[in-house]
């Protein structure tokens, strides 16, 4: 499989000195007891804000404990880079443009309660950057209206650009419709996976899953039913829906399957937070299925009337059900508009509802003894939902070092498909669902 070329704009190593006034006005912000943001923007690409840290006026560099952190990420494909570079040699030069304020960050009455400090524009010459990484600023910035005097506040930031090449997946079709999983490279198309939807019985595995990986031992079953809920089954539920990811020889190399069926909370037609829905990810190994992921799912209440998703990841532990899982994602997507699940481990706050962290749950060391099963770094993967009521055909990226082989991939097209079918999961038990997601036709409902 050859990867498609991708660039990763990075921005961090934030911090901020204001030279203290001699007779400090009364409507002046102190930075020293109030937070500082800032607002980064490159063409064409959505605003992303960040938390600046303050740091003393009489240091002379930057803080090395800070060293790592990163504010904002811009991801571009190949298509980006081509455009971006293009209007670079035949209009203004590219900017990345970043505006500083003090104060907290949001509205009152519609008017921003941030105050405006300065501005800095970084040039950006993306011109190689595919193959190479390029450092277009690390250090120091004079901001403010009285840069010319010496007396001006003081802005540090990194910017730089990284080579970021990744796998590219579609799906041909709805995960539930058993569609080919297609990878792209350009303009071509080529078939690597193939998916096969099914319902998993609780009088054991009597479906096609089951018998996609001959001679599985029993021992598959129990992991599947230790991750599910025992609690008492409501009439109404979604449940057993399962997806197996074939390689092109037929064997299977990655499968998601509902552990916890999606259920209406009392009183109600939706999947609650507290009560929600659960897949897990399995990778074939000695003979069976291994549990690799878990991804939680629910409808968020309120305005926002979303998919709200939770994925967690479930160290090998050679057999051991003790060991905390480690966060990799937290958010929620659009029911209505769709939007994109990621897993990026790089910054904080990367202009996506996305806060993913990598933390510790469930039982166990949650110590530095865990930090070895955090394998992932960076860009991990993403992949795209489409919203209600629409012909979804996920779309999937994953990170090349993240990749060592086949099931690696396959374990990330089976997350996508989990993901996806969450959506209709997650869907009110007020309205139906397709034919194909309900193995009783009087369950439509």
């Amino acid at each position: 499989m050859d990867p498609c070329p991708f660039v990763r704009i990075s921005v961090g190593n934030l911090a901020l000195k204001i030279p203290v006034a001699s007779k400090p006005a009364r409507s002046v912000v102190h930075p020293s007891s109030s937070p500082c943001f800032c607002k980064i923007k490159l063409k064409n690409f959505p605003l992303q804000t960040a938390v600046i840290p303050h740091i003393p006026p009489d240091n002379t560099q930057f803080p090395e404990g800070q060293h790592q952190t990163l504010a904002a990420t811009f991801h571009l494909c190949k298509s980006d880079l081509d455009r971006l570079v293009t209007k670079s040699i035949f209009t203004n030069k590219l900017h990345l443009k970043i505006s500083i304020y003090t104060g907290r960050r949001g509205t009152t009455c519609g008017v921003n309660s941030g105050r405006l400090l300065g501005k800095v524009s970084v040039p950006l010459d993306l011109s190689g950057t595919e193959s190479r990484g390029v450092v277009f600023h690390n250090g120091w910035i004079s901001v403010g209206k009285d840069c010319d005097k010496g007396s001006s506040a003081q802005f540090h930031l990194n910017v730089k650009a990284e080579p970021d090449p990744r796998f590219v997946f579609q799906f041909d079709g709805e995960p539930e419709c058993s569609p080919q999983v297609f990878q792209i490279q350009g303009n071509i198309r080529q078939p690597v996976f193939t998916c096969k939807f099914s319902f998993r019985t609780t009088t054991g595995d009597r479906n096609q899953r089951s018998r996609s990986l001959q001679g599985e031992p029993s021992s598959s079953r129990t992991w599947l039913s230790s991750f599910g809920s025992e609690r008492e089954r409501p009439l109404k539920e979604r449940k057993g829906w399962s997806i197996t990811v074939h390689d092109l020889s037929g064997s299977p190399v990655a499968a998601a399957s509902m552990v916890t069926p999606f259920v209406p909370s009392p009183g109600s037609d939706r999947v609650s937070r507290s009560n929600p829905g659960s897949w897990l990810i399995l990778r074939p190994g000695d003979g069976t299925w291994k549990p690799w992921g878990r991804l939680e799912a629910w409808r968020e209440r309120g305005s926002s009337d979303g998919l709200g998703y939770r994925f967690e990841l479930i160290p090998d532990t050679k057999g051991s059900m003790s060991a905390a899982s480690i966060v990799l994602a937290e958010s929620t997507l659009s029911s209505h508009k769709g939007g994109k699940f990621s897993i990026d481990l790089g910054a904080g706050s990367n202009g996506r509802a996305a806060s993913p962290v990598c933390s510790p749950r469930g039982s166990g060391d949650h110590g530095h003894g865990l930090w070895p099963y955090c394998m992932y770094r960076g860009f991990v993967m993403s992949a795209s939902v489409d919203g209600e009521g629409k012909c979804s055909k996920p779309g999937v990226e994953v990170s090349v070092q993240h990749v060592n082989c086949t099931e690696d991939a396959a374990a990330f097209v089976a997350l996508a498909a989990a993901v996806d079918l969450s959506m209709d999961a997650c869907k009110l038990f007020s309205q139906r669902l397709r034919k194909e997601l309900c193995q009783d036709q009087d369950l439509l409902g």
